[in-house]
């Protein structure tokens, strides 16, 4: 089954190697970059700028000097505050990286009735569910998403991570808009999806004592294992969502975030690279 432990052996093989980066204290840690574009093509997404993650709150000092070495000076945490009240998890100090909160969320959307509504569909484990939790996202996370693509157009050399509880929903929703913009394919964007079954292996024993204490997992582990599902094709249908639905990436971005155009190809201009020389300067 999909929701059966992994193989540990695998899970420590695939770890080490990209797009997998290893912080010390976090678990489920991407680099962005590598992936190339498809619509422009000869370019690919900048390696080393943008990370993706699952929560910082258990960085240790190691981490935190891999966060120096990486250059990151930027954290957006996409949690609510509610989410890190119950499961207390705070952000780290980290000297230097300035931690910014962007709740996709609102606090009132933490209500007891709509979280169980929202724990339902995630329970369910199925592609038509997490449609409905993705498109809640898109919705909400305008606010956020803008604070991010903004750092891009403005800040192309600040390295940033972003990241929610378990890096897969909010985050996978944000990263899949930045690989979008870039003009990546689909099934590459699916793929970094799917990777978050492995990043978060590591922290399966944590994830599962935490919903255990749900009255609606603790006598249902079946509905707590499909917390775990991150499915190539539930981000496949995603993308189609966003075409469908939203118009796409840049009428999505242009509507709800709030950006031009001229924006647009700020951000993709910063986000890309020539593939023939990922360390060259940034195509205009």
């Amino acid at each position: 089954m999909e929701v059966d432990p992994l193989d540990p052996v695998y899970v420590n093989d695939r770890l080490s190697k990209p797009p997998f980066v290893t912080i010390p204290g976090v678990v489920n840690v991407r680099d962005l970059g590598s992936y190339p574009s498809e619509t422009f093509s000869g370019s690919m997404t900048r390696p080393g700028f943008i990370f993706r993650s699952s929560e910082i709150s258990s960085i240790t000092e190691e981490g935190k000097a891999r966060l120096k070495e990486l250059g990151v000076t930027t954290i957006y945490d996409l949690r609510s505050d509610t989410e890190i009240e119950r499961y207390e998890t705070p952000s780290p100090h980290v000297d230097g990286v300035e931690i910014v909160h962007l709740p996709v969320f609102k606090t009132e959307d933490y209500s007891p009735e709509m979280m169980a509504k929202r724990f339902a569909l995630y329970a369910s484990g199925k592609t038509e569910a997490f449609m409905e939790l993705y498109s809640q996202v898109l919705d909400n996370g305008g606010p956020a998403f803008a604070t991010i693509l903004r750092h891009v157009r403005d800040r192309p050399n600040d390295t940033f991570i972003f990241h929610c509880t378990a890096g897969k929903d909010r985050t996978g929703v944000a990263a899949a808009l930045l690989l979008k913009v870039a003009g990546v394919n689909d099934d590459a964007i699916a793929e970094d999806y799917a990777l978050t079954r492995v990043g978060r292996e590591p922290a399966r024993q944590m994830v599962m004592a935490r919903l255990s204490q749900m009255p609606m997992f603790a006598t249902n582990s079946e509905a707590a294992l499909n917390m775990f599902t991150c499915r190539h094709e539930t981000m496949l249908a995603f993308l189609m969502l966003l075409r469908d639905r939203y118009g796409g990436v840049e009428e999505y971005i242009n509507t709800h975030v709030g950006l031009s155009p001229e924006d647009i190809q700020r951000i993709r201009t910063n986000l890309l690279v020539p593939i023939m020389d990922s360390h060259s300067d940034v195509p205009s």
